[in-house]
């Protein structure tokens, strides 16, 4: 499995499925609920990188939050306190963060 597909099998498993635990890459991750939002949240190990998904808020005024309160399944990711990229309706789309932190394709 490379990122892109590790990614959308997070959100895909998250904001589709609905699951409590998500499984990827042979380890099982509990789904948590921020606290002062709740918004659904994962933080999991992808090969040597520990990344969080986040549910979008879609009470922001970003774009992204925007096509939150059309309806749209959007969960953000981090590693390393940065924003890498974000899955869409299971379109995986990368920040500049992804290269900057030198994370495999």
């Amino acid at each position: 499995m490379n990122s892109e597909e590790a990614l959308i099998s997070v959100w895909k498993q998250v904001l589709v499925e609905g699951n409590d635990e998500v499984a990827l890459d042979g380890g099982v991750f509990r789904v948590t609920f921020l606290r002062a939002k709740k918004l659904k949240m994962v933080e999991f190990t992808f090969g040597d990188y520990r990344m969080a998904g986040i549910e979008q808020n879609p009470q922001t005024s970003s774009r992204w939050a925007e096509l939150a309160r059309q309806g749209k399944r959007i969960m953000q990711f981090r590693c390393q306190g940065r924003y890498i990229a974000n899955v869409c309706e299971g379109k995986l789309l990368r920040y500049p963060a992804w290269r900057g932190l030198e994370l495999p394709e």
